[in-house]
């Protein structure tokens, strides 16, 4: 018998078990063979504390000092840029404003990143408080403290019912049955079939898909100090990494939960988008895959009891948002578990509470 059943192995699960375990006796339960396997493992790993809807903004500011001081500190510098043609002006400067960016010339634009094609760039602006996160080491930091404080992880274990018993709930997986008083679930883009098996009414998270690709260093530039940079509206993006350039068509295509993929088409259109951009074309891909992101349907996290029963809690929805936010948002799921006080303000835990969807 445990206290509490985490379901789902990405770092939400994860942070949150981690969270839970020096209180209570925890078990986290992950389908695939290896944490993170998700949206999770195809994180951008960005950490921009100004980027998403308000109450995302408040858990990420909430979580700058443990990214900066836990296990001495997760970021790098990286820097972020916004790009616009002549005819995006005003959507320019509203991302600009709303992002906390600086107006730059396109001459210091393309200090940054040389590539840039000043025939088709005419707006740029940056700042540096934009970091790169060690997405890894943090997942596998939340799973030692959780082994370290006597929770248990176990993978390969998809859950396939749920079921009340007299002590909360039996949680069933094909090789095994596990009973705690409280689930919590952190599935990702299954949390709304999870909460079907429990018999409890769904939210409407919609999975978004998410592709990527990974292109060679374009004119064998050294890529490590570039910044990432956005088209307007976020319409793509490019991040340097391990010596290359991811590049994403940003785009939000609905889908089925599943083991995502990117697809041809759409990877394309945001390939010439990012081209239009450029001076170097894309000569070839090293690699492409797809994540699903997804979001309640107000895009807000959601964290909190279920209003049909106290004993299922959502930790679900954070669309692109997981890792930058996991620090203070895990903190404030396993405060409302614990029934211990906050330090996220009252208007963020109303905004980010499930009670919000009853009609």
């Amino acid at each position: 018998m445990h206290d509490i059943i985490v379901i789902g192995g990405g770092i939400a699960g994860i942070s949150v078990a981690a969270r839970l375990a020096p209180q209570a006796k925890v078990l986290l339960l992950e389908a695939e063979e290896s944490l993170a396997y998700h949206a999770s493992g195809r994180s951008a790993a960005l950490y921009e504390s100004n980027y998403g809807l308000a109450s995302t903004v408040a858990l990420s500011k909430a979580s700058a000092n443990y990214f900066h001081e836990a296990n001495g500190g997760y970021l790098t510098p990286r820097g972020l840029m916004i790009l616009g043609q002549p005819d995006e002006y005003q959507a320019f400067l509203s991302d600009t404003k709303t992002l906390g960016l600086e107006q730059i010339s396109i001459t210091e634009a393309q200090a940054l990143v040389p590539i840039l094609n000043p025939d088709t760039v005419s707006h740029a602006s940056y700042h540096t408080s934009a970091w790169d996160i060690d997405t890894d080491r943090m997942v596998q930091d939340f799973a030692r403290n959780i082994r370290a404080e006597g929770g248990r992880i176990v993978l390969r274990s998809p859950v396939i019912a749920l079921e009340r018993s007299s002590k909360g709930w039996i949680v069933s997986t094909p090789n095994a049955h596990f009973e705690a008083a409280l689930v919590v679930n952190a599935a990702g883009a299954w949390v709304d079939n999870l909460a079907k098996l429990a018999g409890l009414s769904p939210l409407g998270f919609t999975p978004l898909r998410r592709s990527m690709a990974r292109i060679p260093a374009p004119g064998g530039h050294d890529v490590a100090t570039w910044p990432m940079f956005f088209g307007v509206g976020e319409q793509w993006y490019a991040k340097p990494d391990a010596g290359a350039l991811i590049v994403s068509p940003a785009e939000e295509d609905a889908m089925p939960p599943m083991d995502a993929w990117a697809d041809d088409m759409v990877l394309a259109e945001g390939l010439a988008r990012y081209e239009a951009m450029v001076t170097e074309p894309v000569s070839r891909l090293e690699a492409n895959w797809a994540g699903l992101r997804t979001f309640s349907p107000d895009r807000h996290l959601t964290i909190g009891f279920h209003g049909e029963d106290p004993s299922f809690f959502w930790f679900a929805g954070q669309g692109g948002y997981g890792f930058q936010t996991a620090p203070a948002a895990s903190q404030l799921a396993a405060d409302l578990i614990l029934g211990r006080a906050s330090d996220i303000d009252a208007a963020t835990r109303a905004a980010l509470n499930p009670r919000r969807f009853l009609p």
